[in-house]
C-alpha cells in the first residue's frame, strides 16, 4: 500500500470524539496539500459535523475559522427533557448560517452520516434529508443531548453502533477507504464534571468495537491526541495542528 492508492481518490471516514473532532480539521489539510482527493464522506458525531461542512463545500480556512470560534456554549443550549439535559440545535443553526436549509443529498462531495436508533439500537445512515437534522442527530450524546427525531425515529450520536464509519464508504462505492480514529490513543483524565463523566463512559464503551470495525479500513490513520481534553475548546488550534503534523508524516512514509 502507497501514496498511489490514494491519488486517484477515496472515501475518508471522520470518526468522533467531540472536541478532538477539530484534528479533523488539519487531517484533510495534509490530504489537500498531498493532493489527494476526496470522492466520498462519511461522519459519525464531530466527523459528521465536519464532514457537511467540508463536503458542502467550505474551504478548510473557513471550516478552521468555524472551529477556533466554537465554545460548548456555542453548540449546546439548557433545555432539560426526560431525555437529556441540553439541546444541540444551535450546532445546526451553524450549519444553516453557513450552507442554508441544505440536503445531504446537494452535497458537493457525496456524503453519509451515522446515527443510533436509541429505541432499537439500530445503526441508522443518513444520506438523505435536512442537513442540520442529520448533523444533529449524529451528533447527540446519550445523555447529554436530547435525542433528535428523524422520519418518526428517535436518534442520538452515531458513535453508539459505529464510531468510524468505514461500512457507509463501502455502501457508497469507495473502493479505498481510509479511516481516522481520534480515540485510538485516549488518555486516562479525572473528569471535571457531569459531561466529561458522561463523556468518558461514552469513550470507554465504543473503544473496544471501534478496533474490530476500523479493521476494514485500507488506511487507517490514529493521531495521538491522549493529551487533549474531548471538551476544552481552548485546545481547537493545537488539535488541528496535531493533526495535520501526523497525518502529513504518516502518508510521506507511504511514499
Amino acid at each position: 500500500m502507497n501514496s498511489k492508492d490514494l491519488a486517484s481518490g477515496f472515501g475518508l471516514a471522520l470518526g468522533g470524539g467531540a472536541v478532538l473532532g477539530a484534528a479533523h480539521i488539519g487531517v484533510l489539510r495534509a490530504f489537500t496539500e498531498r493532493e489527494f482527493p476526496v470522492r466520498y464522506v462519511s461522519g459519525t458525531s464531530i466527523g459528521a459535523f465536519i464532514g457537511a461542512l467540508y463536503a458542502g463545500g467550505l474551504s478548510l480556512d473557513t471550516i478552521e475559522t468555524i472551529a477556533l470560534d466554537l465554545r460548548w456554549l456555542d453548540i449546546s443550549r439548557i433545555r432539560p427533557t426526560r431525555y437529556g439535559l441540553l439541546s444541540n440545535e444551535k450546532l445546526g443553526d451553524i450549519l444553516k448560517e453557513r450552507l442554508g436549509d441544505s440536503r445531504i443529498e446537494d452535497s458537493k462531495i457525496p456524503l453519509a452520516m451515522v446515527a443510533t436508533d436509541i429505541s432499537s439500537g439500530e445503526k441508522v445512515v443518513l444520506d438523505k434529508g435536512d442537513l442540520a437534522s442529520a448533523v444533529m442527530a449524529s451528533t447527540c450524546i446519550p445523555g447529554v443531548f436530547s435525542p433528535v427525531e428523524i422520519n418518526g425515529r428517535l436518534l442520538v450520536d452515531g458513535g453508539v453502533v459505529e464510531n468510524v464509519p468505514i461500512s457507509p464508504l463501502r455502501e457508497m462505492g469507495a473502493e479505498f477507504v481510509v479511516g481516522i480514529d481520534l480515540n485510538a490513543h485516549s488518555g486516562s483524565k479525572r473528569p471535571q464534571n457531569i459531561v466529561e463523566v458522561l463523556l468518558n463512559t461514552f469513550d470507554f464503551i465504543l473503544i473496544n468495537a471501534t478496533r474490530l470495525q476500523t479493521r476494514k479500513a485500507d488506511l487507517l490513520i490514529e493521531p495521538d491526541l491522549s493529551a487533549f481534553s474531548m471538551v476544552d475548546t481552548e485546545q481547537v488550534a493545537e488539535l488541528i495542528a496535531v493533526g495535520y503534523r501526523e497525518t502529513l508524516a504518516f502518508l510521506k512514509q507511504l511514499d
